[in-house]
């Protein structure tokens, strides 16, 4: 089975990235001139979100492109993983974006200042329409990619944030509160920090080779032998090449069968993975029954140690 997506799906993906880049870099500079001149907090954070997103967008757009890279003897696994050091990046940029967020918020509840709440108001209502059309450009694909789905989360998390900085605006202009407008400031940091651990967890599990969270080993290692031939499970490791890209490799143990036999029953057992677990790429050594000890995860240590 193939590692990397289609051509054409590629193409597509890149087509739409490159679509809602320029669609946001262009509404940065109109939302970031409005909240100067509307003296607005709301907005100014909002348009350094979306600034974010502007670099987002383009390293999300060169990572799928990168996948298309064939593998080689450097890189035996391709680039696959390029996306997720992507993802990483980005949600790590936009934890410090939300502590900047959160200092100047705290400065203005402090002091506040006089805010425009009119302008405030349309200029928010345009950038959710905005980020609500860019989400939806970038979501195809953003269920089985982490690297699309940091993408996609920046430009929802905007959406969000600009809702919320327009219900500021009209609260604004009907109870002249301006101290509303660093609250919402403090609710777009903290939705914006949410977002980027959930994608900061899954990239690190997916760079340590962690278990993919949905696959139960017991019952993975159950549904391995109760397989015809199949006698026990031994040294088995299960990771992730990406969010989409699962692996496993795995000592079975059989009986001392022919080659024809052991082939059989190893296309039984990569049937099984691929159909109940959505691993495409196992790699299986079959040996006999009493070869080895029967230990379910290798140590590593222990090996490297000798």
């Amino acid at each position: 089975m193939a590692h990397t997506h289609p051509p054409a799906f590629v193409r597509a993906a890149t087509r739409r990235m490159a679509l809602a880049l320029f669609i946001t870099l262009g509404f940065v500079i109109v939302e970031a001139a409005a909240g100067f001149i509307a003296n607005s907090l709301a907005l100014l954070t909002d348009a350094a979100h979306n600034l974010t997103d502007v670099i987002a967008l383009a390293f999300s757009w060169y990572a799928i492109r990168l996948t298309l890279r064939p593998a080689h003897a450097g890189k035996t696994f391709g680039y696959h993983r390029a996306g997720i050091l992507i993802a990483l990046f980005n949600s790590t940029t936009l934890v410090l974006i939300a502590l900047g967020i959160f200092y100047e918020a705290y400065q203005r509840l402090l002091n506040p200042p006089e805010v425009e709440a009119g302008l405030l108001t349309v200029v928010a209502a345009l950038a959710f329409g905005i980020n609500l059309g860019t989400a939806l450009l970038v979501k195809p694909g953003s269920d089985h990619d982490l690297n699309q789905r940091s993408a996609f989360i920046h430009l929802a998390g905007d959406a969000l944030s600009t809702l919320g900085a327009l219900v500021a605006g009209i609260l604004i202009m009907l109870t002249g509160w301006t101290i509303l407008d660093p609250l919402v400031s403090i609710l777009i940091g903290l939705l914006i920090v949410w977002n980027a651990w959930l994608i900061i967890r899954e990239s690190v599990e997916i760079l340590l080779e962690g278990t993919p969270r949905d696959i139960d080993v017991e019952a993975l290692v159950n549904d391995i032998q109760q397989i015809d031939g199949v006698r026990g499970v031994h040294d088995l490791h299960v990771w992730s090449i990406t969010q989409n890209m699962r692996a496993l490799s795995a000592h079975v143990l059989v009986d001392n069968e022919s080659i024809s036999v052991g082939a059989g029953i190893q296309r039984r057992v990569n049937t099984m993975l691929q159909t109940q677990y959505n691993i495409a790429h196992a790699t299986l050594q079959l040996e006999c029954v009493g070869c080895e000890p029967d230990r379910l995860y290798c140590e590593l240590n222990s090996i490297e140690r000798g």
